[in-house]
């Protein structure tokens, strides 16, 4: 690991928003969780990695907090139809 990574690291609030071995298979990414306790509205649990396919049946996993921008482009389009217009539920 290289000392700029080592510095990130150090800095982090959970165990779990560590990017560890990143070349863990996706399946092994999508079980790792990041956050798992207890809050005044229940039982919170936060995957580390979010698994998204992409426009070729692809998948990915993106990083909670490093790939957060991503995992946000990924939500809106999600609301948009084929036709790119935004769909409010």
């Amino acid at each position: 690991m290289n000392n700029s990574t080592e510095n990130e690291n150090k800095r982090v609030l959970n165990e779990g928003d560590r990017v560890k071995e990143p070349n863990k298979s996706i399946e092994e990414k999508s079980e790792q969780i990041a956050v798992d306790t207890w809050d005044i509205v229940g039982h919170e649990v936060v995957p580390t990695y979010f698994v998204v396919e992409n426009e070729d049946g692809s998948q990915e996993a993106l990083h909670h907090i490093k790939d957060a921008e991503e995992i946000s482009d990924v939500i809106r389009q999600a609301r948009t139809d084929e036709n790119g217009e935004r769909q409010w539920w």
